[in-house]
C-alpha cells in the first residue's frame, strides 16, 4: 500500500485542467442526496418548527418520511454507485464525461446496485444500533461497496459488502487516516459555506480509488489504469 500523499497526488494529477466536470457532477449529486435526505426529516422539522404544523395530518407527516427513505434506497444509493466509479473512471482511464457516466452507472444492473447499497446500509445501521462506534468501523468495512456492486455483477448483492468487509480487514484504519488527512481541506471548504466541497469532494473520491486500486492489487486482482 502507498502513502496517503501518494495517493492524493495521484487524484490531483488525474484532476490538473480537468475540475470542471467532476465538480459539475458532484453538484448534481449533492443536490440529490439532499433532496432524498431531506426528505426524510422533514417530519422532524414540522414536529419542532415554531410555524404552527400541529394540525398537519400525521399520516401526511409520515408518508414525507416514508417517501424520503424510498428515495434514498431506489435513488441515492444507487446514484452513489454511479458517482463513485465516475470518479474512479477518472483517475484509472481519465475519463472526464463523469455525470453521464455517473448516471450511466447508477442505471446500470440498477435493482442489483439498489439491493447491493441497501444491505450495506442495513448492515452499518444494525451495528450502529449496537453502539456508535462499532457502526462507524463497519461504514470503513463496507466503504469499498460501491466500486465491488459495478465491478463485479456477477456476485450476490450480499456477497458484494461482504467481499468489502474481507478486503478491508485490517485496513479500516489506513482508509480512515486517509479521510483525516483531508480534515485540514475539509475545514476550509466549511467556511466557504460549503462551496468548496463541490471541489474537495472529487479529490477525495479519487485519492479513495486509488487507495482501492491497491487494495486489489494487494489481494491479487490487478488494477485498471491507463
Amino acid at each position: 500500500m502507498r502513502t496517503n500523499q501518494d495517493y492524493k497526488n495521484a487524484a490531483l494529477a488525474r484532476l490538473r485542467g480537468n475540475w470542471t466536470p467532476a465538480v459539475i457532477a458532484t453538484l448534481i449529486y449533492v443536490v440529490v442526496a439532499v433532496i432524498c435526505t431531506g426528505s426524510m426529516q422533514l417530519p422532524t422539522f414540522f414536529n419542532n418548527s415554531t410555524v404552527a404544523f400541529s394540525d398537519m395530518n400525521p399520516g401526511a407527516m409520515l408518508g414525507f418520511g416514508g417517501a424520503g427513505l424510498l428515495l434514498s434506497i431506489f435513488v441515492l444509493g444507487p446514484l452513489e454507485v454511479g458517482f463513485s466509479n465516475a470518479n474512479k473512471l477518472v483517475y484509472e482511464r481519465r475519463d472526464y464525461d463523469v455525470t453521464r457516466n455517473m448516471a450511466d452507472l447508477a442505471m446500470s444492473n440498477y435493482l442489483h446496485k439498489v439491493w447491493g447499497m441497501f444491505l450495506a446500509g442495513l448492515k452499518v445501521a444494525l451495528w450502529t444500533c449496537l453502539f456508535f462506534i462499532p457502526g462507524i468501523i463497519m461504514g470503513f468495512a463496507y466503504a469499498m461497496t460501491p466500486y465491488i456492486l459495478e465491478e463485479h455483477p456477477e456476485i450476490g448483492a450480499w456477497e458484494a459488502s461482504t467481499r468489502s468487509r474481507d478486503m478491508m480487514r485490517g485496513h479500516k484504519f489506513d482508509l480512515f487516516y486517509l479521510y483525516l488527512s483531508f480534515i485540514g481541506w475539509i475545514l476550509l471548504a466549511i467556511l466557504t459555506c460549503g462551496i468548496g466541497l463541490l471541489w474537495l469532494e472529487p479529490y477525495m473520491q479519487g485519492s479513495v480509488a486509488a487507495f482501492y486500486n491497491d487494495l486489489k492489487a494487494e489481494q491479487g486482482e490487478a488494477a485498471v489504469l491507463e
